[in-house]
């Protein structure tokens, strides 16, 4: 049964260009143009809800505690404000995720799988939590990783950029999609530390699998796992 996404977007425009995105991979919609509109239709059948900070009348973040007393499902915050201290304020008020306006279509697809995801609870079950790569093998719940069965030395913010990599083989991660993912919206990301990150992450699969590359960039985008 496919997903239903409640969109509460005041511009015609976006809520047009949203509802087309998510239908063409799947899900069904409901719009909602204002706060107050968002609260009224968020009942029984929503399963996510995309929702704007500058609405008319009651704002986004007036209405995020409301959304999860009417029903407890995941939120993604849409927003051109890049303001660090916002975004936490907006995850203390229930706010699940947060996506930067303008978004990547692929990347806002991909936020929305896997909050879907982790609300069912598929993400618990034992059988998915084990991924796999080629030769990399990675466990989230005991924090290991291997390639080519032998231990990779991971630091935390190296494991989380594999998981996300490895999680994501199929598609580019973008910058902005590392930073909130595996840094988790901290100051301390920047270009310098990611590209850090990254070449002590290569020199830790070559030592283990000297004939396989298996990060590339995507010059000014972000990284994939090669094919």
């Amino acid at each position: 049964m496919s997903k239903t996404i409640l969109i509460i977007e005041d511009d015609n425009e976006i809520n047009s260009m949203l509802r087309t995105l998510l239908r063409t991979n799947g899900f069904q919609t409901v719009s909602a143009f204002s706060g107050t509109e968002g609260v009224l239709v968020h009942g029984d059948s929503i399963d996510l809800i995309l929702l704007d900070l500058m609405l008319p009348g009651r704002s986004g973040d007036e209405i995020i505690g409301e959304l999860k007393k009417k029903k407890n499902v995941p939120i993604i915050v849409m927003s051109a404000i890049h303001d660090t201290s916002k975004k936490v304020d907006l995850f203390s008020l229930g706010a699940d995720d947060y996506i930067t306006k303008p978004f990547d279509n692929d990347e806002l697809i991909a936020r929305i799988t896997v909050r879907l995801r982790t609300s069912s609870g598929d993400a618990a079950k034992p059988a998915s939590r084990v991924l796999t790569y080629k030769k990399i093998t990675l466990d989230p719940d005991n924090f290991h990783a291997s390639c080519n069965e032998t231990a990779l030395d991971l630091s935390k913010h190296e494991f989380l950029l594999l998981e996300l990599l490895v999680k994501n083989h199929n598609r580019t991660c973008t910058k902005s999609m590392i930073y909130d993912t595996v840094w988790d919206y901290e100051n301390s990301a920047d270009d310098n530390t990611l590209n850090v990150h990254i070449s002590k992450l290569r020199k830790k699969l070559k030592e283990c699998d000297p004939d396989t590359e298996y990060i590339e960039t995507v010059w000014g985008i972000g990284y994939r796992l090669k094919k």
